[in-house]
């Protein structure tokens, strides 16, 4: 499957390459940013990262839609992942995001989603995006507000329990972008 190479104006989603993996395995050995992605909060091991970042390319195949590796255009550096996804149990198409807490603040993580969320209104025709977060990561919410995302619902997936945002299309039609 040809993966879509997306570009913004400051950054590059694209397939994930082997050599993205050590700053792969970086991005999710930080316990900041593993906090809220991991089921149990703590930072991956190198083969934890291993299998998510093979379960993102995968993705691609299973699905036709995933995860980007994200780049920072004018450096060429990986800078985290984005993207699209919808394993099995979720309640519903996620746009999902992690970016290096060397480059939180920079609007990277609203930049990227917002292209995967475009994506997959205009590209993959979806009827609503939904983001699954921790209610505790108000990092995250404020990115899906961005993405003109509002609360839904809360969702539990074993003992957890997660906040669920979402947008329709038509909602999305609406927005000034």
């Amino acid at each position: 499957m040809d993966i879509p190479t997306l570009e913004t104006e400051r950054l590059i989603l694209r397939a994930f390459k082997n050599s993205d993996f050590e700053a792969y395995a970086g991005l999710f050995a930080d316990p900041e940013v593993s906090e809220f992605i991991s089921v149990s909060g703590e930072p991956m091991d190198r083969l934890a990262s291993w299998r998510h970042m093979a379960t993102a390319l995968g993705h691609w195949q299973l699905r036709g839609f995933g995860l980007w590796a994200v780049e920072e255009k004018a450096s060429g550096t990986f800078v985290g992942r984005l993207g699209l996804y919808y394993p099995e149990t979720w309640p519903g198409k996620e746009v999902g995001y992690a970016i290096a807490r060397e480059h939180w603040g920079k609007g990277y993580a609203t930049e990227g989603a917002s292209a995967a969320r475009d994506y997959a209104f205009t590209k993959l025709q979806w009827p609503e995006i939904i983001s699954i977060i921790n209610p505790a990561n108000t990092r995250s919410i404020a990115v899906a507000k961005r993405l003109g995302e509002t609360f839904k619902e809360t969702w539990s997936q074993g003992d957890l329990e997660f906040h669920v945002y979402g947008l329709s299309r038509a909602d999305w039609e609406n927005l000034e972008r």
